[in-house]
């Protein structure tokens, strides 16, 4: 454990973010650098609480007391060796996961849980830092062949460990770029993309093969796949948006997340000089209150819009957990993201229990209003509030509800896969799906997720691939596919 009575003499700290009239003119990362010292004093917090509760909260069963007891004790390279043990990307759970074990944190009872997501963050970049992340490549070639179709937290994570497993990897991307959401989903301003770049570097390193700009199932047909490959990990993630089949939702300037997200990642790419779906001087409304909605936010900030309204259909979540959601649950709670700072500082608002009934257009065609209305919770089935009708100027439109699951046309058909009742691809305890050889991981399997649900299962179906091809398994085996968040 780490000090004994670290708990009691420490308060929690995380980094400052820079002020935001500062940052919104940049769209590099908003935190400011921990000073020195002050992460050792953090880990510190550790409790000796008997049974980790964090172990359970996290889906890739982190070793947390462990690598919290040696940053404490200035043994960092130790440290980056036990965290690597469980998860192979820690700088992306680190910058983007909601941090589930924080939530299961036994010190989170009655006080500020332990930092463990910005302690996991600090080790990873003083890892990398002092050039301890090197690549591991197989001592011992197989001689199978496995594909990887998509690049995304799964697909990465299954993809190296089965490099090191000493299989011949390749992952095929029906993007420019390899990272999937990684890459065009999340800001650069929430995760800068050196991240990826220099982890992609050490899986090339190990021997992993990458293919960008292949639509699988169209490029390539499943029948091509199943002649070269001795396995196939599907990992293309949970693609169907939902939608918001309202009057109106023809007009030119309604837009899907994904749609409106990649160019503005890609402007950081190098690719354009503007995004072609700019939000600069236009009203803005993003509907949806998650992740995703928040980095549309962040996104027309920096792009120079005149106002960004955020619509959320559900009621507005309490400050702190609620009988309901007990500990050790992951609770929801309302949440000040970074985003949603800089939306209070220039005066936009974040309204809550709200509909949209209709998309105006002008004459052109062009999206130019909302008419909303208030709704009772879900317990009244979002019942309209007569007399709370509004209409909200709206030049630009963000629809950031979530997704349905996998895009079932193309590949999942030409494979033959089955579905189960929420169209989500069924597998068995070792991961693969109801056809011999064909694996699935990640959203394509649960359904929207976290991407530390999508790491483990990319470990774990990485786990069952190797068992296929040779008979046994010396790679962990963190969780079944049945397992589901504590949320």
């Amino acid at each position: 454990m780490a000090d004994p009575k670290g708990f009691l003499t420490v308060g929690r700290e995380l980094p400052k973010r820079r002020p935001v009239d500062v940052r919104i003119k940049s769209w590099t990362e908003v935190y400011e650098d921990f000073p020195k010292g002050s992460l050792e004093k953090q880990a510190s917090r550790c409790m000796d609480c008997g049974i980790p509760f964090c172990h359970n909260g996290c889906p890739l069963g982190n070793l947390i007391p462990e690598w919290n007891d040696l940053v404490h004790r200035d043994s960092w390279r130790d440290a980056i060796e036990r965290l690597h043990a469980t998860n192979n990307f820690p700088e992306f759970t680190g910058k983007l996961c909601p941090a589930p074990c924080e939530s299961a944190c036994v010190l989170g009872i009655n006080q500020d849980p332990v930092a463990i997501k910005r302690v996991e963050a600090e080790i990873i970049d003083r890892a990398w830092s002092e050039g301890w992340v090197t690549p591991q490549p197989p001592t011992v070639k197989t001689g199978k062949k496995v594909a990887v179709i998509g690049s995304g937290p799964a697909g990465l994570a299954a993809a190296q460990q089965l490099t090191r497993a000493g299989h011949h990897v390749k992952v095929y991307e029906r993007d420019d770029r390899i990272g999937g959401l990684l890459r065009y989903g999340i800001p650069e301003f929430k995760m800068e993309k050196q991240h990826v770049d220099r982890r992609l570097g050490q899986m090339r390193a190990e021997g992993t093969e990458f293919k960008t700009n292949v639509n699988v199932g169209v490029d390539v047909t499943a029948e091509e796949l199943r002649e070269r490959y001795d396995a196939i990990v599907l990992a293309g993630g949970a693609t169907v948006r939902r939608d918001l089949p309202m009057p109106g939702r023809e007009l030119q300037g309604i837009y899907q997340a994904m749609e409106y997200l990649p160019p503005a990642n890609k402007v950081q790419e190098g690719d354009f000089e503007e995004s072609p779906i700019s939000a600069k001087g236009k009203h803005v409304v993003v509907i949806g209150g998650g992740d995703t909605g928040a980095d549309c936010i962040g996104t027309a900030i920096r792009q120079g819009a005149a106002s960004v309204t955020q619509l959320e259909i559900m009621p507005k979540p309490p400050g702190s957990r609620p009988d309901s959601q007990p500990w050790p649950t992951f609770p929801i709670l309302y949440k000040m993201e970074t985003a949603h700072e800089e939306l209070a500082d220039l005066g936009g608002e974040r309204l809550y229990a709200i509909s949209t009934v209709e998309f105006t257009g002008d004459e052109s065609g062009n999206v130019k209003s909302l008419k909303l209305i208030g709704v009772e919770g879900p317990a009244n089935g979002f019942a309209p509030i007569p007399g709370t009708e509004r209409e909200l100027p709206a030049e630009l439109v963000t629809l950031a509800m979530g997704f349905l699951g996998p895009q079932h046309e193309g590949l999942l058909e030409q494979l033959g896969v089955e579905f189960d009742q929420r169209s989500n691809v069924v597998r068995d305890e070792d991961y693969q799906t109801t056809v011999e050889g064909i694996f699935c991981a990640g959203d394509m399997g649960r359904g929207q997720s976290l991407i530390v649900w999508a790491i483990a299962e990319g470990r774990a179906a990485a786990a069952g691939v190797d068992k296929y091809l040779t008979g046994q398994t010396a790679l962990p085996y963190p969780i079944p596919p049945t397992a589901r968040p504590l949320v």
